[in-house]
């Protein structure tokens, strides 16, 4: 598995002194996996391309330093970002009281001190400061998404869903907001599957 690590962050132009907490993370994910079912995806190799890769991928889209992730899960993407982005400050955001447990031990595990953990509803949350990006990965539709989100972000921030296939009905139903919206086709290692980032402003 550190070969193939290594072998992707080089694909994405990463430094490989990442590959021991990254490693680390997966190990962590694997172990509390079989408790709390935090992913349906127990294979390495899986874990590596449609979780780790998958989430590195949006990284040349990143605004600024103040992260939200929504919906964040296992950490996915905000906590792999602030892994290899020391400079970033990311505040997960998830409901599931299981998966935010996890993400604290995580925090503890990798030393990370960029990196704060919310237990809410979106709904619900009401954040000190606003975000030059927030990111969100497998979560909602794209209306579902801005509308929930759009309020936390700087006027020059921007938002990020991760989608799989290119979501044209989705696209299509964000018209009636009046938004920028710009969809890029990712290339992620070791994945032969289409994934597409959504970025609105």
């Amino acid at each position: 598995m550190e070969t193939a690590l290594k072998a992707g962050l080089a694909a994405l132009q990463l430094d490989i002194k990442y590959t021991d907490p990254l490693l680390k993370y997966v190990k962590l994910l694997e172990k509390w996996n079989k408790a709390y079912n935090l992913t349906a995806i127990r294979d390495s190799a899986q874990i590596l391309s449609k979780h780790i890769f998958d989430s590195l991928s949006i990284l040349p889209y990143i605004k600024g330093h103040q992260i939200l992730d929504i919906g964040t899960g296992a950490g996915l993407p905000g906590l792999i970002l602030a892994i290899v982005q020391p400079n970033l400050h990311c505040i997960l955001l998830d409901s599931n009281a299981k998966k935010t447990r996890f993400l604290y031990q995580a925090v503890i595990a990798l030393q990370l001190n960029n990196v704060e953990i919310v237990t809410s509803r979106v709904e619900e949350y009401t954040p000190s400061n606003l975000f030059s990006t927030i990111t969100c990965r497998a979560y909602t539709s794209l209306v579902d998404f801005y509308q929930q989100a759009s309020h936390f972000c700087e006027p020059t921030g921007k938002l990020l869903a991760m989608k799989g296939e290119y979501p044209q009905a989705e696209i299509e139903a964000l018209q009636s907001l009046n938004v920028n919206v710009q969809s890029i086709a990712l290339k992620v290692p070791q994945l032969d599957a289409k994934r597409h980032l959504i970025i609105i402003n």
